[in-house]
């Protein structure tokens, strides 16, 4: 459990002191509990029998206790999902996955009109536990535990559990749809990048993309049923969705070392 704890002074006018404990709870099946305590230091004229109102110093004291599943404070920020995954992952390769997911998810987010900060973060965490828990028994498991306990949104946390079949949650949003669509899309592309002499992800033509995806020797580690699957699911033919893809990743082609070719 979780504590967090600030105190905050303030000088009230023409107000009654009064006591206050309240509790809060959250539809994720948690609970915050706060307190607050208050101490007053009434003015020189507490006592003035024709004024009950009076001025008085107050000293609050916020605790908040949050259990394993409770909430945070705010929703969480792009930022927020950088500092995690980096918490938990420090393989170049891993960190450049990322980043070309959520390349892919913040293009999908302005497509459809949905929140390209939520996308973002979402891309960025769907594999954050990997590199710790790399088999089926654990990856995914340990991540969707820690998200919890650390009050990670729970529509975010379904997202990212609903993209490995083996999890076994449904992706009944558009998010969690594109996050299954992009995902092996991206690791496959980057594999056509680093063939190329040049490595750059903005030359490599949706054609020999789709010819790749047939040779069942190259880059075998990626489900090419999930690349078709994907989008298909999402509603997007495949060799649009592959295009918009590998476009969305050409914008952060150096951050990719992909870089566009020179000349």
């Amino acid at each position: 459990m979780s504590k967090l704890r600030f105190a905050l002074d303030l000088t009230i006018g023409s107000w009654h002191p009064r006591q206050t404990r309240g509790r809060l709870s959250t539809e994720a099946e948690t609970e915050t509990e706060m307190e607050m305590e208050t101490e007053m230091e009434m003015g020189t004229d507490r006592h003035n029998a024709t004024n009950p109102r009076t001025t008085c110093q107050a000293h609050w004291t916020l605790v908040i206790l949050c259990d394993s599943g409770g909430t945070m404070a705010s929703t969480p920020t792009r930022e927020d999902a950088w500092t995690l995954l980096n918490e938990f992952t420090d393989n170049p390769s891993l960190l450049k996955h990322a980043l070309a997911v959520e390349a892919a998810m913040a293009a999908y987010a302005r497509r459809f009109g949905e929140d390209e900060e939520v996308w973002r973060a979402i891309g960025l965490i769907h594999d954050f536990d990997y590199q710790q828990n790399p088999t089926e028994d654990t990856h995914l498991h340990v991540g969707i535990r820690i998200l919890r306990e650390r009050g990670w949104p729970e529509e975010w946390v379904h997202t990212v559990a609903s993209h490995a079949d083996y999890m076994g949650v449904p992706r009944d949003t558009v998010a969690a749809k594109a996050l299954f669509a992009v995902d092996e899309l991206t690791g496959f592309l980057t594999a056509c990048a680093l063939v190329r002499p040049d490595k750059a992800i903005s030359e490599v033509k949706v054609k020999s993309i789709k010819k790749k995806l047939k040779d069942k020797a190259f880059a075998r580690g990626v489900n090419r049923e999930d690349v078709r699957l994907g989008a298909e699911e999402l509603g997007v033919e495949l060799g649009e969705h592959i295009e918009f893809v590998r476009d969305a990743m050409a914008t952060i082609a150096d951050e990719l070392e992909l870089p566009p070719r020179e000349g």
